[in-house]
């Protein structure tokens, strides 16, 4: 895609997310572009809010279990860059119009002490970079349709890649504990919304083990010089599916060894 195009769609979505009104999925549009053209679109818009003044303070992974990439066409996870006007306090009561439709997902989040880079990383290489594993939502935002109002058409993979892996806000609490402390596949999410349990899951449903994203991260990373550094924080993927959330609800989850986390969404002034 041309340089002009890139900026025009970024600034799209920057548009969008400012006035929560949602924008028609980029590949409609333009039926050429690529995941690599995505990924530049996502690079653009990011680079709109650093030069606002935002700070990355990691990465997010998606699209790591089966079902989600075969919903999706695509047969490999995708990333997306979080930054410090994401963060959302533990318990916090999000404002009603801060998103267009919030959904709320379930994951390990890895705070990193050392660098990590490379096309030969391993999981161990992961392990022993993790200063802390806490356990974490993941808040999605759709500025684009998720279904096209006039086809019916679901968005692809490429649309949403270039809407930032749709990523919107992050959410850590629980107890923080060394990721030799226990065995991170088995840890369980038990995602709670109103009191009523909406899903649960293992950490093993990420690729197995919710390091090996990290791994994939960090080798898709190395092919554009990029590492992780230390310092950052990395959202390692769903084990849930998403549950959608409306003005009023309250969510919490059980990570079992690791606590839990909550949150609530504002109502809807009159």
């Amino acid at each position: 895609m041309k340089p002009e195009t890139i900026e025009a769609l970024a600034s799209a979505y920057d548009e969008a997310e400012r006035t929560r009104v949602q924008v028609r999925q980029p590949s409609l549009d333009h039926p050429e572009m690529t995941i690599a053209d995505g990924y530049a679109v996502q690079r653009a818009w990011v680079g709109m809010k650093l030069a606002r003044g935002e700070r990355i303070i990691g990465r997010k992974i998606g699209l790591t279990s089966r079902a989600m990439q075969q919903a999706s066409q695509i047969d490999e996870p995708d990333y997306g860059a979080l930054l410090d006007s994401m963060v959302i306090d533990d318990g916090a009561a999000i404002a009603a119009d801060r998103f267009i439709r919030p959904r709320f997902e379930v994951e390990l989040g890895f705070w990193l002490k050392a660098r990590l880079e490379g096309p030969d990383v391993t999981i161990f290489d992961v392990l022993n970079a993790t200063d802390y594993v806490v356990p974490a939502f993941e808040v999605i935002d759709a500025r684009c349709h998720q279904n096209d109002p006039n086809s019916g058409r679901p968005r692809k993979v490429m649309d949403t890649i270039s809407d930032n892996a749709a990523n919107a806000g992050v959410i850590w609490g629980g107890r923080p504990m060394r990721p030799d402390t226990m065995d991170l596949a088995w840890i369980p999410g038990v995602l709670y919304r109103n009191g009523v349990v909406e899903e649960t899951g293992v950490a093993a449903g990420v690729l197995g083990h919710p390091a090996k994203g990290i791994v994939w991260l960090v080798r898709r990373l190395a092919a554009q010089g990029v590492a992780l550094e230390p310092g950052q924080f990395v959202l390692s993927g769903s084990f849930t599916r998403p549950v959608v959330g409306h003005p009023g609800d309250t969510f919490a989850c059980d990570f079992g060894p690791l606590g839990a986390v909550t949150c609530s969404i504002a109502k809807e002034t009159p």
